[in-house]
């Protein structure tokens, strides 16, 4: 945005529920206030937005949240990018929640889930990123894993945080093997084995 010239700064500011909602009576508006002043001239990026309007508390000040925030667009509209992030369902009903979010948030981007082979290959990235290495039999039963997990995922599957927690799981597994094993090559000390894949999923 700043390259085209849409914003000054361009810096980006993330946020959620807790940095915008606050505890007692009189905290709201302020935070949100405070948000919006560190991006000014830049993006304002409130991920799980949806948490805003969830809550069912009478004493929840996410109306409050959210009218401080509208309020904020249109004052500051040349000088501040907003951008929620969520699920789709949840997002939606986020927006329908307020008549004001239904006319200044109407430009929607979806991303689908990964797929089974983009998410071995950010699984490979981890093990480049990390200096380690897998076997071909560890490598083919990942694969087949994956597949698995997509065909039978549900609306709250990670995507790509799953594959993190499966190469951190995969990781310990591997390390605590190790140390049973005692003296190992420093090529063993690198390698994802079968057994290793098959431990921690």
């Amino acid at each position: 945005y700043k390259d085209l010239g849409i914003l000054k700064k361009g810096h980006l500011v993330e946020t959620d529920r807790s940095g915008l909602i606050g505890q007692y009576v009189g905290q709201t508006a302020p935070r949100v206030n405070e948000m919006c002043d560190k991006a000014l001239d830049g993006v304002l990026f409130i991920d799980e937005a949806y948490a805003l309007t969830q809550s069912e508390a009478s004493s929840d000040y996410g109306a409050e949240a959210v009218a401080t925030l509208l309020k904020r667009m249109e004052d500051d509209r040349d000088r501040l990018v907003v951008i929620v992030a969520g699920y789709t369902d949840e997002m939606q009903h986020f927006i329908d929640t307020n008549p004001g979010l239904q006319s200044r948030f109407n430009r929607y981007i979806h991303f689908p889930d990964y797929t089974a082979d983009e998410l071995y290959r950010i699984f490979r990235l981890y093990l480049k990123k990390n200096e380690y290495t897998i076997t071909k039999e560890a490598a083919q039963h990942l694969k087949e894993q994956l597949e698995i997990a997509v065909a039978t995922k549900d609306r709250h599957f990670g995507n790509a945080r799953y594959v993190r927690n499966v190469f951190e799981k995969t990781i310990q597994v591997q390390a605590n093997r190790i140390a049973k094993t005692g003296k190992v090559s420093d090529d063993q000390l690198v390698e994802i084995t079968l057994a290793d894949i098959k431990s921690a999923i």
